[in-house]
């Protein structure tokens, strides 16, 4: 696992845990209002700190309950599944973030029983998915790591960041089309981490947030603003 940093206590990234999370490094997407942009643009700039994480949960036993394993994008990682099974084995439940573009992996981690929730991130609609992204995979593939969550019986949800100067309401009327029914979907505020990849990107106001918001009720009853 190329584990390029981890934070040592959250109670958010992990819905109803004690956890840490864990970062990876690298990411075959280039979305230009990502704000961890050192693990996309240099994935090795650091050591290696998987033995580091592994004894802090392995000291941690009983304070701390649920891992969660973010990026980058972590089913890049070819060891991603030997890492969980090492996670598991100290008794914490195991939260995945993904992308959600490359469902072809996300398929047989779903299917080892090792992962306890996931977050798939909604880059924007299908439409908007190349300039969200800075990639020209076809959405269908997205689409597909959605179908595979809602039929895999384990928790989920879906997130998108909201970005003023890339998404609009009518890319939030599509996205509520396309996840229709979903019981989690949050619309995140995006924050300038001061390192992204791109320029020119600001935060919605509250009251544009909750523009977006009414824009997805109709097709997600449930769905709710998030920062």
């Amino acid at each position: 696992m190329n584990i390029q940093g981890f934070q040592k206590l959250t109670l958010l990234d992990f819905p109803g845990r004690t956890a840490c999370t864990v970062f990876t490094g690298g990411c075959n997407l280039r979305c230009p209002f990502c704000h961890n942009a050192g693990l996309v643009r240099t994935p090795m700039a650091e050591k290696n700190r998987t033995d580091e994480v592994l004894d802090y949960l392995a000291r941690r036993q009983g304070i701390l309950d649920g891992v969660c394993v973010t990026g980058g994008e972590p089913l890049l990682q070819p060891d991603l599944t030997e890492f969980l099974r090492q996670v598991k084995a100290l008794g914490y439940a195991v939260k995945l973030d993904t992308n959600g573009s490359l469902p072809d992996r996300l398929a047989p981690v779903l299917d080892t029983g090792l992962v306890d929730y996931v977050a798939m991130d909604v880059k924007s609609s299908p439409a908007g998915y190349a300039s969200a992204t800075g990639s020209d995979t076809d959405p269908a593939v997205y689409d597909r790591s959605v179908q595979l969550l809602r039929g895999s019986g384990i928790p989920h949800e879906f997130r998108t960041t909201a970005v003023k100067g890339l998404h609009t309401l009518a890319d939030f009327a599509a996205i509520g089309q396309w996840l229709c029914g979903a019981d989690r979907y949050f619309i995140q505020r995006f924050v300038d981490s001061g390192n992204l990849l791109g320029e020119g990107f600001q935060p919605f106001s509250d009251e544009e947030m909750a523009g977006l918001l009414e824009q997805v009720l109709p097709y997600i009853p449930r769905a709710q603003l998030r920062g």
